[in-house]
């Protein structure tokens, strides 16, 4: 049964200020960082630049130097930055003991597919060869992503894979948008009650944007389509009651029936990504203190 606060969070999610009338994109960016859960004084951020991707350190007084996490923010490929997601990082900082390269990878339309693919890999060779500390080889290396991200999370695994890299100990996909083409029982089914007021019609419009005429079936911008062969172990969550249900539920299938670990968890009742609400949500905390346990399991 869910802790009493959801009922809160979803009043506070309900009566956020929306955008204002026919918002320009670059408004809707701005409102998301404005009312993003800023990271606490705890919290050190070092902007660097990651094989010419930017991008942020987000460490913890617990956080290893050479337990590295690299980390994709969510937001459709076209919205969000590291500031929407910097508290995030800094929570799973200190879960997994670990230092996390929040990158700013580019954003659609002006940066359409490939694009957030390549400066993945861009980033993912930082982290292997350098640390919050500076230049060192990492000890154990993590991908990690939310919604786009995590879909991401799971393209870079297979561009790794596929480029002969040595792939990272394990991988973590939150709410994981798998599937562009938007095919999932999950997509129709829970869209009305979805309590992030998401749509299919939003889903379309993001994914057009992102593939810029690109096949939505191509397994880099939708890894529902991949082969998993080869992967290492996956931890994935998503929430019951988001519209994004099906996209890991039938990637984990695929992934299991390749032969890859996966740690597939259902969180009852709860919305897309509700780790972000860790600070109000005993639930998204208990989220972010399993992918600790996660990250801790693999090191």
């Amino acid at each position: 049964m869910a802790s009493e606060e959801l009922q809160q969070v979803l009043k506070l999610i309900e009566e956020r200020p929306r955008p204002l009338v026919n918002p320009t994109r670059q408004q809707i960016r701005e409102a998301m960082e404005q009312r993003s859960f800023p990271a606490t004084d705890a919290a050190t951020v070092i902007p660097v630049e990651a094989n010419g991707v930017p991008g942020e350190w987000v460490t913890v007084a617990e956080s290893d130097p050479n337990r590295r996490v690299l980390y994709f923010h969510g937001g459709g490929y076209v919205y969000g930055s590291p500031v929407t997601h910097r508290r995030l990082c800094e929570d799973i900082a200190r879960a997994g003991g670990c230092a996390v390269l929040n990158l700013d990878y580019r954003l659609a339309p002006e940066h359409p597919f490939p694009a957030a693919v390549d400066d993945a890999i861009a980033g993912f060779k930082f982290i292997h060869a350098n640390g919050p500390e500076g230049a060192g080889a990492a000890e154990s290396m993590f991908v990690a992503g939310d919604s786009a991200g995590g879909g991401l999370t799971l393209a870079t695994l297979l561009a790794v894979r596929d480029q002969g890299l040595n792939l990272p100990n394990a991988a973590i996909a939150i709410s994981a948008w798998t599937d562009l083409a938007n095919t999932g029982e999950s997509v129709t089914s829970l869209a009305e009650d979805d309590p992030q007021k998401s749509s299919v019609s939003m889903l379309e419009e993001l994914a057009d944007q992102y593939l810029a005429g690109a096949d939505a079936e191509t397994p880099l911008a939708s890894p529902l389509y991949a082969d998993y062969s080869g992967l290492p172990p996956l931890l994935m969550q998503v929430g019951g009651a988001e519209m994004l249900l099906s996209d890991t539920t039938r990637a984990a299938e695929q992934a299991r029936a390749a032969g890859v670990e996966v740690v597939e968890e259902v969180w009852d009742e709860m919305f897309h990504v509700w780790h972000q609400f860790a600070p109000l949500l005993p639930e998204g905390q208990q989220a972010i203190e399993r992918i600790g346990e996660f990250i801790n399991h693999h090191a």
